[in-house]
């Protein structure tokens, strides 16, 4: 996987392509562990050069993390919001590394975080910059009503898998989780 730095600071996007409408797939997943490095946020500071989010995706490669990861059980990255203080508005805290086989080895500086078995809303992000198009399907993911998502969101735990797809930043696509009742 090439390396993405920088390119995954959440910004405000201003325009939105397509309709605003979007039909998840709704799937049921088995739980699994994640390990990698984290930090507090929420949507608000992510707008600002308060924001963690990109400067983690540069830490994640500058310092390579993913290398430091034991027990991977792919090669995808995988990026988590869980611990949420209330909704999307709220704080919480954002999770970047790899689902891992055992977390019985886990390096320092990085944590360890059990994702729950659950039945999610499977969102596609559309082909382009990631600075554009992940911003952009979680502001389409946000505008809509809370059972249009497939069901009630449970902000638990939401997650997105950065897979081959994503191996060109410049032209990526990615699969956005949202937890749902």
């Amino acid at each position: 996987m090439t390396a993405l730095p920088f390119l995954f600071l959440i910004v405000a996007v201003s325009t939105m392509v397509g309709d605003q409408t979007m039909s998840p797939k709704i799937v049921e997943k088995e739980g699994f562990t994640v390990i990698g490095i984290s930090a507090r946020t929420s949507n608000a500071k992510e707008v600002t050069d308060q924001g963690v989010i990109g400067k983690m995706w540069a830490r994640l490669f500058q310092e390579g993390v993913l290398a430091k990861i034991p027990n991977k059980a792919d090669r995808n990255i995988v990026a988590v919001y869980t611990d949420y203080a209330s909704d999307h508005n709220g704080e919480y805290t954002y999770l970047l590394g790899a689902r891992v086989t055992s977390d019985s080895e886990v390096p320092a500086g990085m944590v360890a975080k059990k994702i729950p078995g659950q039945k999610f809303g499977v969102f596609t992000s559309d082909k382009g910059p990631a600075q554009k198009v992940v911003p952009q399907v979680w502001m389409k993911i946000d505008s809509l009503p809370e059972t249009a998502v497939g069901g009630n969101r449970l902000y638990k735990a939401d997650f997105e898998i950065y897979d081959e797809r994503a191996s060109d930043p410049e032209n990526l696509q990615i699969d956005v989780y949202v937890g749902i009742k």
